[in-house]
């Protein structure tokens, strides 16, 4: 009986080591394949001074009029995920790809990730490039921040474009986002592990390997940093803050909305609310992912002509 415990004892001593072994591997793995990566990324863009940091810009395109995008939560490299809809727009517009802090190849900030804060770096940023007039064209969350954006530049921006933009009183903003367990995974470095295992979330999308490797490589890097994680710890104060502002209604407004989405109760119908009091309000739903301008880029671009040249 004693001989069988100590059997026991030791087959899980001998448990319990491989699995420190195996965690301690993927954690330095993560390091050293971190640091290769940083290496490997291919600058794009151009580093614009903002509140004592620089901040990415990606500049495409040369036409009179400028169409400035701005990326959803979470988006590891924004001027390459748009790239499809910048290969669009670009022939007819100037692009202007603004990465915030903690996204692309900008700086990281302390500064709270408040709307105000926010808002207002992007705002610097197209100063210092001497963009004074311009369309807002946001992807998810930029439907929040761009609600207070439109409300403190009025006199510049000339339309906003939403691309299954947020609307403010969405449902599930109380669930909790376990942002220790996120910071752990990534810093272990078993997200990685995660990322390597998993399927290949570019594929078959628009882009090209050498893009998608910068993509990923990229995201990784960013992947949970304290500039992301802060501006998760204020999503439910920016949502709310939001919900106390309208779109101007002589602002041009035109959102493309994903027409399938089942994972936030009645999406079309709060989108129909947005544009309903608007005097050039179009909603426009396409049956995509929420991504839809990995897709429907050709389609988005198209129809922002076309809404555009009717409201001149």
């Amino acid at each position: 009986m004693k001989k069988g415990l100590r059997i026991l004892l030791k087959s899980i001593a001998a448990l319990l080591i491989v699995i420190v072994l195996f965690f301690a591997v993927v954690f330095v793995v993560n390091i050293i394949s971190s640091k290769a990566e940083l290496k490997k990324i291919d600058p794009y863009g151009q580093l614009v001074p903002v509140d004592g940091k620089k901040m990415n810009v990606l500049i495409q395109g040369s036409g009179e009029e400028t169409v400035v995008l701005l990326t959803g939560y979470g988006t590891g490299a924004p001027a390459l995920d748009f790239k499809p809809l910048v290969d669009e727009l670009s022939p007819n517009y100037k692009v202007v790809v603004v990465e915030p802090f903690g996204y692309g190849l900008s700086d990281r900030t302390d500064k709270e990730r408040t709307s105000d804060n926010i808002v207002s770096e992007i705002h610097e940023a197209l100063q210092q490039l001497g963009i004074k007039r311009y369309t807002l064209m946001g992807h998810s969350i930029a439907g929040i921040y761009g609600l207070d954006y439109v409300n403190k530049y009025k006199d510049e921006v000339q339309a906003f474009v939403g691309i299954d933009s947020s609307v403010p009183n969405q449902g599930g903003l109380d669930d909790k986002i376990p942002v220790g367990t996120l910071k752990f995974l990534d810093k272990s470095g078993i997200m990685r592990l995660f990322q390597k295992i998993g399927s290949d979330p570019y594929a078959g999308l628009p882009f090209d390997e050498h893009t998608k490797q910068q993509m990923k490589m990229i995201a990784t890097k960013n992947l949970n940093n304290d500039t992301v994680v802060n501006e998760i710890d204020h999503f439910k104060e920016n949502f709310t803050a939001a919900q106390a502002l309208t779109f101007p209604k002589e602002l041009p407004l035109l959102l493309f909305v994903q027409s399938n989405n089942t994972d936030v109760e009645g999406w079309m119908q709060l989108h129909e609310e947005q544009v309903k009091d608007s005097v050039y309000g179009k909603l426009v739903p396409l049956d995509g992912g929420h991504y839809l301008h990995h897709t429907l880029s050709k389609e988005i671009a198209k129809d922002y002509r076309e809404f555009m040249a009717g409201v001149k």
